[in-house]
């Protein structure tokens, strides 16, 4: 089997084998991107930009659990005007599809950051819902479907690139989340972003993260990101799945791709395994593949429903 069965087409965007970069994970200056995609990532996702720059929460904003890590890093970013350099120089260094991520706290918001983005260059945009919509301040955009279609409409009207919509697993039912994206026009779906999460120090009594809550990614989410993927696979919604969450070799990743992922994102593991993991997983999945007797990876997408 050559590298062309590991070839996937994403919401029209061509990649060489299944592997991307999760968003928030060294995401910002073309630099770090170009070390990632010479690890082997097929697609590059930046960490998240909005209309304006953000400092974010003061330290401590990275908690080490024993199976994953707790962030609550804020958002922080140069905004997307400044942004936008970054995206140029990527874009002329960089042979994969870099998709920006962005969040606004508004559909509006949402709309003029995508469309800077685009301009800049950005292959598709990846939609961050996972962030407290300040209208109603607290609830994630991602948990009221009607919110969520609102931005995903006002930004596929915006920008003629791929969108792609990220998902909050802090949801009671999200494959309907999923179809109703997709129903506003979402040309694919990534699942999971981080799950709920605390840490509290016994000595000082005191939560550890400044702000108090964070997203836990790594290992410790894999099973729930699988279940994410699954559910939203079984809806029968007709774009594709992109698998996040706790992924960090090609066991994992074939995992997610049996549950129904078209391709996936790799990101805490970064920090454990180096940029190398991304050559590491499309290398695992390609003698999977070969044992198994499968010509293309298209081949196992999805296959854990039809057993």
């Amino acid at each position: 089997m050559g590298n062309e069965g590991l070839r996937v087409y994403l919401a029209g965007l061509s990649l060489e084998n299944p592997t991307m970069l999760a968003s928030g994970i060294l995401g910002y200056s073309a630099q770090t991107l170009e070390s990632i995609v010479e690890g082997g990532a097929a697609a590059v996702v930046t960490k998240s930009v909005g209309l304006k720059p953000r400092r974010g929460y003061t330290n401590p904003t990275v908690v080490q659990t024993g199976c994953g890590l707790i962030n609550a890093i804020g958002l922080p970013n140069p905004g997307i005007e400044e942004f936008a350099k970054d995206i140029r120089e990527a874009k002329a260094s960089l042979k994969v599809p870099i998709i920006v991520s962005v969040y606004g706290f508004s559909a509006e918001e949402y709309a003029i950051v995508a469309e800077k983005a685009v301009g800049a260059g950005a292959d598709a945009v990846e939609l961050n819902v996972s962030c407290p919509h300040v209208k109603e301040t607290g609830a994630e955009i991602g948990q009221k479907p009607e919110v969520l279609a609102e931005v995903v409409r006002r930004v596929k009207t915006s920008v003629e690139k791929p969108v792609f919509v990220k998902l909050s697993p802090n949801v009671t039912d999200i494959a309907e989340i999923a179809e109703e994206a997709v129903r506003a026009g979402a040309d694919a779906i990534t699942a999971i972003n981080t799950v709920k999460a605390m840490a509290i120090d016994i000595e000082t009594t005191k939560p550890l993260l400044s702000n108090r809550k964070g997203g836990l990614s790594g290992p410790a989410i894999k099973p729930v990101a699988v279940r994410c993927v699954y559910e939203i696979y079984e809806r029968g919604i007709k774009k594709p799945i992109v698998g996040c969450g706790g992924i960090i070799n090609w066991r994992d990743a074939v995992e997610f791709m049996l549950a129904g992922a078209a391709a996936i994102q790799i990101g805490t593991a970064i920090a454990i395994k180096g940029p190398n993991v991304f050559k590491a997983v499309a290398r695992g999945i390609r003698a999977y593949l070969k044992r198994k007797g499968f010509k293309s990876v298209g081949e196992i997408v999805g296959l854990a429903h039809k057993s």
